[in-house]
């Protein structure tokens, strides 16, 4: 039988030359599995937060110039002249507020969150995590001036891709009950967030255009409701249909003074999560993760970073002038210490209830090091503190060097603790398998001696 290889036309001069075409199908599939994965996610968002901060300190201003440059004008009416970082904050991060809005919808309807005897403590916790941390701010800057107080909701979120990232590298054998506390305690930090910022963010409210954003609301839900399985197998309908009724709805919260990122997360309450039919098989929410994730890990989030994240280290009065900003302390404090205090007292006051107890396997040291984790405040964070205060004042760079600052050493004293945890359960599961291993060896291959007793 011939090799079909020897067939194959030698490849031409013109082949050999081409670089960076489009990929293949298998391997577009290779790429967006490995962007759905948490660890590249958030290595990517370290990436771009790093590179933000290395070019805003080169000399010059081209890092200022490309972040203020504006793009965009009238469309349909809507004012769309906005800067890049005014579109990576507004118009990138709604991408994955939207993701937010689908896993919410999913722990509500099939996940924890539907169980009030599963649910109370990483609910309890995500509270305490809040509180905390904003109770602290406040007491640091209470005798500032008004300005300072803006910022009490920074510290008050968990930034879920960093914190699930630095979990992979440290604490990749820790039980799994561990990673879902995380998780659900960071999904209600976000719905919190989200709350925080809708309520308390929110300048100037146009009733008008939120009236209007409910036309395409409206429709998006009746579509996805009424047809989610042609959505959940034809992409093509999603991008021709649902895309440009989300861009109306969000374009509409943009006018009407609401932060447009709560646009994201209202429609993805509005997918379903569970099959109409009943049959097997994923419903929309999770097909329409499955297609986004790839989209929000590798490209929203990480440009967001960038565009949010670089900020001049010498700027704001040095050195001097930052250590001695309540802002800053306010933020580090809050993160570092309240985050921690917060979720454990929250979680003892729980456990002493007859509502919840904490499982055995599972020691106070490991809740310890997951609570520090949970002082990663980044994505939100960042979100956060440019609502808070005008770019030109000092109080918005040091907020940010705090932020920055405060996440990279949650993430370290947590793996201090966490490390050792890891080690720790990862012999217990080496010894687990070598007593199972000795366990299931049959009879006939056994020593004389075992037999014998």
């Amino acid at each position: 039988m011939p090799d079909p290889r020897s067939s194959a036309p030698a490849p031409g001069p013109s082949d050999q030359r081409r670089v960076l075409t489009r990929p293949s199908w298998p391997e577009y599939q290779r790429i967006t599995e490995i962007l759905r994965m948490e660890t590249v996610g958030g290595m990517l968002l370290i990436a771009g937060a790093v590179l933000a901060v290395v070019w805003a300190n080169l000399p010059g201003d081209s890092y200022a110039s490309l972040r203020d440059l504006h793009v965009g004008g009238q469309v349909l009416g809507f004012d769309l002249d906005l800067s890049l970082a005014h579109w990576a904050a507004d118009g990138l991060l709604a991408v994955f507020f939207f993701l937010v809005g689908l896993e919410l919808k999913k722990e509500f309807v099939a996940g924890d969150l539907r169980r009030l005897d599963r649910a109370i403590v990483p609910v309890a916790a995500a509270i305490g995590g809040v509180a905390v941390p904003a109770l602290l701010y406040v007491l640091v800057n209470l005798g500032s001036g008004g300005e300072t107080l803006h910022g009490w909701a920074i510290p008050t979120a968990t930034d879920i891709a960093f914190a699930v990232a630095v979990l992979a590298v440290v604490g990749s054998r820790l039980p799994s009950a561990l990673r879902l506390f995380l998780l659900t305690l960071a999904v209600v930090d976000d719905l919190v967030a989200i709350s925080i910022i809708a309520l308390f963010y929110t300048d100037e409210l146009h009733v008008e255009q939120l009236l209007w954003a409910l036309v395409p609301l409206a429709l998006f839900g009746l579509l996805v409701q009424r047809w989610p399985a042609f959505f959940g197998t034809r992409g093509w309908a999603s991008w021709l249909v649902l895309v440009p009724l989300g861009a109306l709805v969000w374009a509409f919260f943009l006018e009407s003074g609401v932060h447009a990122t709560i646009a994201g997360v209202v429609l993805g309450f509005l997918v379903p999560v569970m099959r109409k039919s009943g049959g097997e098989g994923p419903g929309l929410a999770e097909v329409l993760e499955h297609r986004v994730r790839p989209l929000s890990a590798g490209f929203c989030v990480p440009v967001f970073a960038f565009f949010s994240a670089g900020v001049a280290l010498g700027d704001g009065g040095g050195l001097g002038s930052l250590l001695s900003d309540g802002v800053a302390w306010g933020i580090v404090i809050g993160l570092v210490v309240g985050k921690p205090i917060g979720i454990l007292a929250a979680t003892w006051l729980v456990t002493r209830t007859r509502r919840a107890n904490l499982d055995s396997d599972i020691t106070w040291r490991d809740l310890t090091g997951m609570s520090m984790l949970a002082g990663i405040g980044f994505t939100v964070s960042l979100l956060i503190s440019e609502l808070s205060f005008d770019a030109g004042s000092a109080h918005y760079d040091h907020a940010k060097i705090a932020i920055l600052g405060a996440s990279v050493l949650a993430a370290g004293l947590s793996a201090l603790v966490l490390v050792p945890r890891n080690r720790h359960y990862r012999e217990l599961e080496l010894r687990e398998q070598v007593d199972e291993d000795r366990d299931g060896i049959p009879d006939v291959f056994q020593r004389p001696e075992d037999q014998r007793g």
